[in-house]
């Protein structure tokens, strides 16, 4: 004998309508924090790094290829955390950096980035590769007062950031001239999310990021003020022979 399952309806509407409200219930504040104080790595003290990093943003500006080609390690480029498996080994090693770091999209924020990864003067080695070196070096910290704050606020390191500059203004809304309403220091400041207008697979290059100050106050912060523990990085190799050369680009991510 069949049974009819008109008795579970209701409660299959009743839930739902719950799923329904909780989708729409906006997401609870962060709660105030106890700020990690970082401090800045050391600079690399090699001349030849200084004048390898100059010739860089000379090419950058120039925003061509065949200056920006000699500068490349042909043999042994690297393409880090590759999701969409888009290095051609084929190809030759400055086309694979400019796809990796997006050089030609949009207004031409893979230049920009290109650019700042050249003033970066303090670098740390890259331990799965001997003789590599990366920037930008991430900062001195307390790990174990870091992995409270984590534990503290259930987030993980993907949700934290740290600034550029030693004074950074949070602005009301996402405006130059809006009211500032707080300041970052040399911390790690809860990242809530980018919002600005077009999607950007690197937001952090042209959005301004909603943060979190450790009062709980929420803002907006610049585009390419903050920087994480997970971001994209450049990195170099020395040639007995050819010199310095960028030997590799690791995406943002876990």
């Amino acid at each position: 004998m069949r049974r009819s399952c008109a008795f579970l309806l209701p409660v299959i509407a009743a839930s739902c309508a719950a799923l329904a409200a909780l989708a729409q219930t906006p997401p609870r504040p962060p709660k105030p924090y106890e700020p990690v104080t970082i401090t800045r790595p050391a600079a690399l003290d090699d001349l030849t790094f200084a004048l390898f990093r100059a010739a860089l943003a000379v090419a950058v500006k120039t925003r061509h290829y065949a200056e920006l080609a000699p500068l490349v390690l042909e043999r042994g480029f690297f393409w880090g955390r590759d999701f969409g498996q888009r290095f051609d080994p084929r190809k030759p090693a400055v086309d694979n950096l400019a796809a990796a770091i997006a050089l030609e999209r949009g207004n031409g924020s893979g230049w920009q980035a290109l650019a700042d990864f050249a003033a970066e003067a303090a670098v740390e080695p890259l331990d799965s590769r001997p003789g590599v070196i990366c920037a930008p070096a991430r900062p001195n910290y307390d790990g174990v007062a870091f992995a409270k704050l984590l534990d503290n606020s259930v987030t993980s390191d993907i949700d934290w950031a740290y600034p550029r500059a030693d004074e950074t203004p949070v602005r009301a809304a996402q405006q130059p001239d809006a009211a500032q309403v707080g300041t970052l220091g040399l911390h790690f400041v809860r990242l809530l999310g980018f919002e600005g207008a077009g999607s950007e697979a690197r937001p952090g290059r042209t959005q301004w990021a909603r943060v979190a100050l450790p009062d709980g106050k929420q803002g907006f912060v610049a585009p390419r003020s903050l920087r994480s523990l997970t971001g994209e990085r450049l990195c170099y190799i020395k040639d007995l022979v050819a010199g310095w050369r960028i030997a590799g680009y690791i995406a943002g991510g876990n």
